[in-house]
């Protein structure tokens, strides 16, 4: 009989080969960008397969429908779903962002292509059934992928109702979600106590610090993880600025910043996907190419963590 831990290991032994999970060359900024194959994992409580690169919606997100800003977000959907990305994350109080993804999602017929992530953001069960409500038409579905209780906010009586609407099929998986070192100690102890399909949490090159514990937890409990602000909100861009590269990049098809701090945070094998956000159909391109190629070995990430700490 394979046991939990001889499955992931398994697992995540034959993701590490990598996956043809197919694109697209209608658009040059990804035919540019990347010839190479998106590597995915598994989410361990059923082993479907997943892109290791995914989107996020806050902030690059709040746009006026018919807008410039709009319109470039068409074009950031179009690369993304043409390099093989699938999972697109957001949440109801991301300043209406919800309503851009489904409004576009629902304009380019891709909400068959995507494993589509929203959080409960509210203090009270009944804030909670209205909230979903909202989030559903938001989103133009009845259903999600993904059902995750934001920043662990009153998760004592949204997570109950997550696995709820989980059994009736409204949504696959559930899990909690945090941004900040704070917020650790209480995920692990949730971790400790509760079955989870996912976790979401900040893991960069400058804040590694849930390598230490919740990132191994991850990996020993069968626990997907999606990464939220591996750029530290834009900080780690100013950390390097005119500082070129590793010399050791092109060694693992790194060609920018970008793409090493990606490639940094899927280099763990407890993280299952990242999820940045952008704007611009140039950087969808470039973070799509952090998904493909070699990953970094021990060695070169403690370089960047000694670096950028």
């Amino acid at each position: 009989m394979t046991t939990r831990r001889q499955f992931l290991a398994t697992s995540l032994t034959a993701s590490a080969l990598g996956l043809t999970v197919g694109r697209s060359l209608f658009d040059d900024a990804w035919a540019a960008a990347s010839p190479g194959k998106l590597l995915t994992r598994p989410i361990p409580s059923t082993g479907e397969q997943i892109p290791v690169i995914g989107a996020g919606t806050s902030g690059s997100f709040e746009a006026t429908k018919g807008s410039e800003k709009y319109e470039e977000l068409k074009k950031v959907l179009k690369v993304f779903f043409d390099g093989g990305g699938s999972v697109f994350d957001t949440s109801p109080n991301y300043s209406g962002a919800d309503t851009v993804l489904g409004d576009l999602l629902k304009e380019g017929g891709w909400r068959d292509k995507t494993f589509l992530a929203t959080k409960i953001a509210a203090d009270s069960r009944a804030d909670a059934e209205a909230q979903w409500a909202t989030s559903l038409e938001r989103l133009h579905t009845d259903k999600v992928e993904l059902l995750q209780v934001h920043n662990l906010r009153q998760w004592k009586i949204q997570l109950p109702y997550a696995r709820e609407l989980k059994a009736q099929g409204k949504t696959r998986y559930i899990g909690v979600t945090h941004y900040i070192d704070s917020g650790l100690p209480e995920l692990e102890a949730i971790m400790r106590a509760e079955k989870l399909d996912f976790i979401q949490i900040h893991y960069s090159a400058n804040s590694p610090n849930a390598a230490k514990t919740i990132l191994p937890l991850a990996r020993d409990t069968g626990v997907a993880v999606l990464v939220n602000r591996v750029f530290d909100d834009g900080k780690l861009f100013a950390k390097v600025k005119d500082v070129p590269l590793p010399a050791w990049a092109g060694e693992v098809g790194v060609t920018s910043w970008s793409q090493m701090f990606l490639k940094f945070a899927i280099s763990h094998p407890a993280v299952t996907a990242v999820i940045p956000a952008t704007s611009r159909p140039d950087r969808q391109a470039d973070q799509l190419k952090a998904g493909t190629g070699p990953l970094l070995d021990d060695k070169q990430q403690k370089e960047l963590t000694t670096l950028l700490g």
